[in-house]
């Protein structure tokens, strides 16, 4: 299985409820590297929508950083606004 930090796995879990779904998530997030921020950057911005959440694994592919600008994780105050919408590491 992909890996993906433990409160990533958390918040998948709670926007991709549906039996299946998180397990099909973490995969696809898993793909893209293993930085926390970046995947992250991809659930945030799917907000619980397998569509968006493909799109943005798309985009990371492309260029990682333009993920992190759509979820509002590139600017310096990046980790605290994970630790908002993760909880803190």
């Amino acid at each position: 299985m992909a890996m993906v930090s433990e409160r990533l796995r958390r918040r998948i879990e709670r926007d991709f409820p549906e039996r299946g779904s998180a397990s099909s998530v973490i995969e696809l997030v898993g793909s893209i590297g293993d930085s926390e921020r970046v995947q992250a950057a991809v659930v945030v911005w799917g907000a619980g929508n397998l569509d968006r959440v493909r799109d943005a694994v798309e985009l990371a592919e492309r260029d990682w950083r333009d993920v992190l600008v759509r979820a509002d994780l590139a600017d310096g105050d990046w980790a605290s606004r994970l630790d908002v919408e993760l909880g803190p590491s």
